[in-house]
């Protein structure tokens, strides 16, 4: 079934649900309280625009214990909506907007998985080694063995999940594709773990650390994302 993409830009037309859904994008779930933080609005009110979310189809709710735990549907709504909500688009109207928007083209999650120049660079050496297919479509065996060696990623793992193995996504700063499926979220929370790549709480723009640069540069993954990422000159 095709997603009403009119129904979604209605969805998170509103400036709050907006903002909400750039904190979704972590792939983590939060409470209507962290989000209400992250909007700046009351809990009643981001009450009340998560369960407009939610009738839409881009949220799930989850209990656990006393609190509602919120987050994205699933990857293809996350997919829908990186390519619909993306910040950008318009005149930049402070210094601190200026420098976040750098910061998300330079290295970012989309749902679960690294987008931006960062994911890009990434997509861009799994084809060039012949990792992938040029489609994104299939891991080869050198790349079955390259994401043991450089990203500690068992593609025999990967086999088990119900997703499809690799994909594209199309990343909308860069207009080129970053690896999405089960191989792309891998990567990311091996990154993640390993702490190749940081980031702050309710944030979608990761850092790359030093060790990070030095396991990229190993992995032969040429990128200017740490750049725009730790500048802080403006």
């Amino acid at each position: 079934m095709s997603l009403d993409l009119a129904r979604i830009g209605r969805a998170i037309g509103a400036p709050a649900r907006a903002a909400m859904i750039d904190a979704l994008f972590d792939g983590a779930p939060h409470t209507a309280g962290q989000l209400a933080h992250v909007a700046g609005v009351a809990p009643a009110t981001a009450s009340e625009h998560l369960a407009l979310l939610a009738d839409a189809g881009l949220v799930t709710v989850e209990p656990r214990g006393r609190f509602r735990h919120y987050r994205l549907a699933n990857a293809r709504v996350a997919h829908a909506l990186e390519q619909l909500s993306g910040p950008g688009q318009g005149p930049v109207s402070s210094l601190r907007l200026s420098r976040e928007q750098r910061r998300l083209r330079a290295a970012r999650t989309c749902y679960d998985h690294l987008a931006g120049q960062l994911g890009v660079a990434v997509a861009e050496r799994f084809i060039a080694a012949a990792w992938t297919d040029p489609q994104m479509s299939t891991i080869t065996p050198a790349g079955t063995d390259a994401l043991k060696t450089y990203f500690g990623v068992d593609l025999d793992l990967a086999a088990r999940s119900r997703r499809p193995i690799v994909r594209p996504c199309r990343d909308w700063t860069e207009q080129r594709d970053h690896l999405a499926g089960t191989i792309g979220a891998m990567i990311a929370t091996a990154m993640l773990t390993d702490n190749w790549v940081n980031r702050q709480p309710g944030r979608r723009a990761l850092s790359i650390t030093p060790h990070g640069l030095a396991q990229l540069e190993r992995a032969a993954v040429t990128t200017d994302a740490h750049s725009p990422v730790n500048d802080r000159t403006g």
